[in-house]
């Protein structure tokens, strides 16, 4: 127990940079204080005394402002920052190193009995007011942006954005900035700002110019390939003359 303890103070000052001292954290973490309820609740669940488990998450969500069902099922180093309004659902599993932020929502969509509700697998991050909604799987070490509404698993590694969410290339924001940079002109807001119009056709533009450097990058491969330099077809001939153009395409 005392080694959970340990854990959980340890890894709030490793990502919560206003954390000073241990007994600060003892004393004024509420996301510490519910965690810690919940498995002295989650005990009394998993043997049979449901009733003094709802009491004990109870008084917990009247302590602390966060609300998760005592059979929920938490892994070590959880971390809830601030964390008013976050609610657990019964059948949610939060693997290892997880972080949720305030006003999260682990929550279900049908009354059916069984597993209803999300599992997040080690290191996910849930940014706040975010709703992850149903039996879907977010993969270990994904992200879900501030107030994404998520109906959907979420691959490992990716970005889950908007309502409804959606998949955020891993990479794309870069190329872009790279592309828009090669262009001329700043990549500031340009992968900010999703819902303006302007900055999503901006997007569409950066988008269509690098994948069509990327098909030219694959046509002039293959055209090498067939034993036609392109270089030296440019630097010696007239790029307009029927017979340049009848060998390219031969």
């Amino acid at each position: 127990m005392f080694a959970r303890f340990r854990e959980d103070i340890a890894c709030v000052f490793e990502r919560d940079p206003a954390a000073r001292t241990t007994w600060e954290v003892l004393t004024c973490y509420p996301g510490f204080h519910a965690l810690t309820l919940h498995r002295f609740s989650h005990w009394l669940w998993g043997h049979q005394l449901r009733w003094l488990a709802r009491l004990s998450s109870h008084l917990g969500r009247w302590l602390t402002g966060i609300e998760i069902h005592p059979g929920a099922t938490i892994g070590r180093r959880v971390f809830i920052d601030h964390g008013m309004g976050v609610v657990i659902g019964e059948t949610a599993e939060i693997a290892d190193d997880c972080t949720l932020y305030h006003g999260v929502t682990l929550g279900g969509t049908s009354w059916n009995k069984g597993k209803r509700h999300p599992t997040l697998r080690p290191g996910v991050v849930v940014g706040a007011g975010a709703k992850v909604l149903g039996p879907i799987t977010v993969g270990e070490g994904a992200k879900v942006g501030s107030n994404a509404v998520v109906v959907r698993d979420v691959p490992p590694g990716a970005t889950a954005v908007g309502i409804p969410a959606r998949i955020v290339e891993p990479g794309r924001d870069e190329v872009r900035q790279e592309k828009a940079a090669a262009m001329g002109f700043s990549a500031y807001a340009v992968t900010r700002g999703d819902d303006d119009p302007v900055a999503l056709a901006i997007h569409g533009l950066l988008d269509h110019a690098v994948e069509t450097d990327r098909r030219i990058e694959v046509l002039l491969h293959y055209i090498e390939r067939c034993g036609v330099s392109i270089e030296d077809d440019v630097a010696t001939a007239d790029k307009f003359d029927p017979k340049y153009l009848s060998k390219i395409v031969d």
